[in-house]
């Protein structure tokens, strides 16, 4: 059987000796890290042998064990979040791939590139009541971006050619916006164990690689010439940038709104908050001011541009609903993200080259005139009236502690938010700063689990410090999670916020039944965190002030190893706080507009 063009077929004499695992599994592993994958996370197991062991050997590709399959696909979601490059995941047949199900979920909302790997029995066990089978074909369904189900081994060349396209495929389908999860899933007879004898990766091993395509559609300032007509009629507008990971972005919206004079509302997460860009017209304090419905209305824009996720704060997402007359332009990729209903007008295009063509169109530039310094005035006297409230007393709390965070964290930090309140908090009390502190959270489901993992896994490819900030529940939801701490000799802080159960539920409707409250969503759970970290070899410490907190945060980021700071509040008392602050807010914005 003669070559494909642009592969180059060992002879016969060199295939001798390599078994059927060898030959086909060499290929595909040897494929995937030429097409850029070079961190795989593996869970123990006997099915999948043949991958793990021709992954451990692979000179190019370093591999991460973890006990806990769902804490293994949060950690490589994490790395592969903070890298952004594909991640893959490696477990063996049955249950075990079921628990990557979650991060998958995550992986595929939030756009995360992951190429999950699952071992299977062979068809003829199959529907037979054989161990640790279950049905694993498609089984993450529309999560999954692709799926291949790979055939059974073989010691031939036709067979590491198919291999190493799908490594190609797979990781270029992974990467390609929008990015996100693909699953392939291998049957596997015995025995399982491959001769790793001689170079397994050589059996058809393409002269020049497999060419993969991840091209996304780049708008043109001539396609983009009539919104720029429009936009010149609308001259009190504004930006929303929701969370996205492009570090290209900042710079290319902030020029945007230079030109076209209009505030931009920057959660956190977007990366346009904070850095060392242009943010002369980055307002921060949306959260708190834009919960006065006199205010929101008052600032009613003529229109909207949003760009990236919808944004973590109600309160704008409620703004940007109460104005859905306005014309609202959405820019993304590939996809809709209007949970609000309201996008009048949807690009498809790669957000910063958009803001880049947009600007080019627009030419003119309007700088900050009277309608943005309008905005930038009411968030910085909310900011202040926030501010000053915190100051009144040295103890922890949870508003405290985001913007603590903003005075300690040096440049080059890495911030992880929990789901629930911290990422809130974050969004509300995390004000703007030239440092370049680079922030993430698992919103693509915005669940609560997997979040210890998530953020080590951020840790393991970050070259400055990490620091989580995480709520009780989901930090004893994911407690396993602290296995990869040791075993791979991480460095990370987390910010354990402790008041006894779920304390984002007291701020609800459901609060107000006491008789059905604590039981069904309160849910105190009296647990000590500092057993659980002498349990996985953790530091502990507990503050009780915010100039204690400050200082542990610092010998923390200075010190090897993770450490866990816990901030113990009472929900009852954090909810009249927020309340607190929001009332502040209200007040100084109202005088200031």
């Amino acid at each position: 059987m003669g070559a494909q063009p642009g592969l180059t077929v060992a002879s016969p004499s060199a295939q001798a000796g390599l078994s059927a695992l060898d030959v086909t599994v060499g290929a595909f592993v040897d494929a995937l890290a030429g097409a850029g994958v070079s961190d795989v996370c593996i869970c123990p197991g006997s099915r999948s042998a043949p991958l793990a062991m021709l992954l451990q050997v692979h000179p190019r590709i370093r591999v991460w064990m973890h006990l806990d399959e769902r804490s293994a696909a949060y950690f490589a979601l994490g790395m592969a979040k903070a890298a952004r490059r594909p991640v893959a995941l490696l477990a063996t047949s049955g249950t075990a791939a079921v628990n990557f199900a979650p991060a998958v979920a995550e992986a595929r909302y939030a756009r995360v590139p992951l190429v999950v790997l699952t071992a299977d029995r062979p068809p003829e066990l199959r529907d037979l009541g054989a161990p640790q089978t279950v049905d694993q074909t498609h089984l993450y369904g529309r999560h999954a971006k692709w799926f291949v189900e790979m055939p059974l081994p073989e010691a031939t060349e036709g067979a590491a050619r198919y291999a190493r396209i799908v490594a190609a495929r797979a990781t270029a389908a992974a990467r390609e916006a929008p990015a996100g999860p693909v699953h392939l899933n291998f049957p596997f007879r015995e025995p399982l164990i491959p001769s790793l004898d001689g170079d397994p990766g050589s059996i058809a091993r393409p002269a020049e690689g497999i060419a993969t395509s991840s091209a996304t559609r780049r708008a043109t300032a001539q396609e983009l010439a009539p919104l720029a007509g429009d936009l010149r009629g609308a001259p009190d507008g504004v930006i929303v940038c929701g969370p996205q990971d492009d570090p290209a972005f900042a710079g290319a919206v902030a020029d945007l709104a230079a030109v076209l004079g209009y505030p931009l509302l920057a959660d956190p997460l977007s990366l346009v908050r904070c850095g060392g860009h242009d943010r002369g017209h980055v307002v921060d304090a949306y959260d708190a001011f834009l919960r006065d419905d006199a205010l929101a209305e008052r600032l009613r824009p003529q229109a909207v541009l949003r760009f990236g996720a919808p944004p973590t704060s109600k309160p704008l997402s409620q703004f940007l609903q109460r104005h859905h007359d306005v014309p609202q332009v959405v820019v993304d990729e590939a996809a809709w993200p209007d949970p609000t209903h309201t996008a009048s007008r949807v690009y498809h295009a790669e957000p910063a080259s958009f803001c880049a063509a947009l600007t080019a169109a627009f030419g003119t530039r309007r700088g900050v005139g009277g309608w943005t310094r309008r905005w930038l005035a009411i968030a910085a006297r909310a900011r202040a009236a926030m501010a000053a409230r915190l100051a009144e007393d040295d103890e922890a709390s949870e508003p405290a502690v985001f913007a603590d965070l903003a005075a300690v964290l040096p440049d080059g930090a890495a911030l992880f938010a929990g789901n629930s309140m911290p990422v809130r908090d974050l969004d509300t009390f995390f004000p703007s700063s030239p440092r370049a502190v680079r922030f993430l959270a698992n919103r693509g489901a915005n669940g609560i689990d997997g979040v210890v993992s998530s953020a080590l896994g951020v840790s393991s490819v970050t070259d400055g410090p990490l620091v989580l900030v995480i709520g009780d529940l989901s930090f004893f939801h994911d407690m396993n999670g602290l296995l990869a701490a040791k075993r791979h000799r991480l460095d990370a802080t987390i910010v354990l916020l402790n008041n006894d159960g779920g304390g984002i539920f007291s701020f609800l409707p459901q609060a107000e039944h006491p008789a059905q409250f604590e039981e069904l969503f309160g849910t105190p759970h009296g647990l000590d965190a500092r057993p659980a970290c002498d349990l996985y070899g953790v530091g502990y410490e507990r503050v009780v002030s915010r100039s204690a907190f400050r200082d542990a945060v610092a010998r923390s980021i200075a010190s090897p190893g993770v450490r866990v700071i816990e901030v113990r509040t009472d929900r009852m008392a954090n909810v009249a706080l927020h309340r607190a602050l929001w009332a502040d807010a209200a007040a100084a914005t109202a005088e200031a507009d």
